[in-house]
């Protein structure tokens, strides 16, 4: 399998030989560096005793009742017990599922086509390789206001679209109309369509919508095709309970649940309490500490931002010049965008996260903007 380096170690070995002249500030990865709040460690601690028992594949229906009423109150949509499944993050449901996809449902290798936006998170990539699937790139860049599309032969060949709205790394996110015509086209040319939601509750002003909302607009009450995924790490800043869920169409759904007691991905009892609590809470502490950054991003660095995101993605002129420079010069780590992209696409562009307290953020934008 010819998988590919992922982007941190690329930059990693890009800056291998390089001693920054100040303090490192690390804005690569989308890893909150706000606490996790005390409720949910408390809850974390005081059911540590669960250590000693096993828990099941499907997840407790206690976790499950919490994602079920997240669901509800953050996209108005109401679903019933055997269409979500509690994940162990979203990370392995993105690579497993569609292994589970090209291996069971789509047998011949004429169906193993996989269809996701171009620049991406890795892990798409991965489990189309794994799958030994083909790939199908779809370009966002301005010249498309980076939004993904397909060729109608493109959609004819198509079994799994991976959808990421709102965007990592552009921040562009899928208007509800947007939403609803890639239903239609799932249904239409029978593909399985999944939306990777984790960044649904980062947003400025207006919430973005649910793949599910779209699929309840079309008159699509039983999900069909339809799934997405979504994940606590950003709303909760707490990425180390490793607590996400697939949700959408239950025939498809009762299939990979099965699959997935031969993987081993049950989430241990006290996550599983902790990530609970967590679901059930408001995002809004966070939320608004996300859009103070952006707003000083738009301040200082006098830039148009989406306010769907906590990541610039920045247009300069050379990606790899650009990040060694800075990191060298300023302490500043930023990831290229050709990282995050193939056959040309997120070279010119480099991703920058931020992740920190507003202080840090405004000392390290200050910073940032003489190299811009």
């Amino acid at each position: 399998m010819n998988f590919q380096p992922y982007p941190f170690e690329k930059l990693n070995n890009l800056i291998k030989n390089i001693n920054p002249k100040k303090d490192v500030f690390k804005l690569t990865i989308g890893e909150p560096q706000f606490p996790t709040p005390s409720f949910i460690q408390d809850e974390f601690i005081a059911s540590s005793s669960l250590l000693s028992k096993y828990p099941v594949s499907s997840g407790e229906s206690f976790l499950r009742k919490s994602q079920i009423n997240f669901i509800k109150k953050r996209f108005n949509v109401k679903i019933n017990n055997d269409e979500i499944i509690p994940t162990f993050g979203t990370r392995e449901v993105l690579f497993n599922f569609p292994c589970f996809l090209f291996n069971f449902i789509f047998r011949n290798n004429s169906d193993k086509v996989m269809a996701f936006p171009n620049p991406f998170y890795q892990i798409y990539e991965g489990a189309a390789i794994a799958s030994n699937a083909q790939i199908i790139y779809m370009k966002i860049d301005s010249s498309n206001n980076f939004k993904p599309k397909l060729s109608n032969n493109d959609l004819k060949k198509v079994k799994l679209v991976i959808l990421n709205s709102p965007n990592n790394p552009t921040g562009q996110v899928l208007s509800l109309d947007e939403l609803k015509e890639w239903v239609r086209l799932a249904l239409e040319y029978d593909f399985i369509l999944l939306n990777d939601e984790c960044y649904s509750d980062i947003y400025e002003n207006t919430p973005p919508h649910s793949i599910l909302e779209a699929s309840l607009a079309v008159g699509n009450k039983e999900f069909k095709n339809i799934f997405c995924i979504n994940s606590i790490s950003k709303r909760s800043s707490a990425p180390g309970l490793r607590s996400g869920f697939i949700a959408g169409d239950k025939v498809i759904l009762k299939q990979y649940s099965l699959y997935r007691t031969y993987i081993g991905c049950a989430i241990p009892l006290p996550l599983q309490r902790a990530s609970s609590v967590a679901w059930e809470s408001s995002s809004e502490v966070f939320r608004k500490k996300y859009a103070t950054n952006l707003k000083l991003a738009r301040e200082i660095l006098n830039i148009n931002i989406s306010g769907y995101t906590f990541y610039i993605w920045l247009k300069i002129d050379d990606d790899l010049l650009f990040t060694k420079r800075l990191y060298e010069n300023e302490g500043i780590l930023v990831l290229p965008g050709r990282f995050l992209g193939r056959e040309g696409v997120g070279e010119g562009f480099v991703r920058i996260a931020l992740v920190y307290d507003y202080q840090v953020t405004r000392n390290v934008l200050e910073r940032l903007k003489l190299w811009i």
